[in-house]
């Protein structure tokens, strides 16, 4: 696979404008770890193995365990996250995967047990702005670099 184009290149003012949401959403009230448990998530749901890699580098980087960053992806079954990370990362999904889901009401009342309504609108902007990641990065065909 190579890549399709230098979207940066190609479009610089949206970038800018997509760079900038990055910054709000990173400086926002959702905690960088739980962040970037949700980040990693959203991207293996929507196949971006760019962002995949980034965030579990970025979160490795950060002092996040092996352990949690391999058991992202079966959450559910595993007994590494807290209840606050759980709701993050099932409100991930539900608004990832927003065609399938429609975000269900026991989602939302599980969120709102762990999130205030401020939160849960900056964590939605955050999993609204990886999703916009995830589909620049799939569509074009980047790929992850060496580190």
């Amino acid at each position: 696979m190579s890549p399709r184009l230098d979207y940066y290149s190609a479009s610089p003012k949206a970038m800018k404008a997509m760079i900038a949401m990055e910054a709000l959403t990173g400086n926002l009230s959702i905690e960088q770890p739980l962040l970037q448990l949700i980040r990693i998530r959203a991207s293996q749901l929507n196949g971006c193995a760019f962002c995949t890699d980034m965030h579990s580098v970025d979160a490795r980087r950060a002092g996040e365990t092996d352990r949690r960053l391999y058991a992202v992806a079966v959450w559910r079954d595993s007994n590494f996250f807290n209840p606050r990370e759980r709701a993050g990362l099932a409100w991930a999904e539900a608004v990832t995967l927003l065609a399938e889901s429609r975000v269900p009401d026991d989602v939302y009342q599980q969120a709102r047990e762990q999130f205030s309504e401020g939160e849960l609108v900056d964590l939605t902007m955050a999993v609204s702005t990886i999703n916009s990641w995830n589909r620049l990065a799939v569509s074009f065909r980047q790929i992850p670099s060496d580190h």
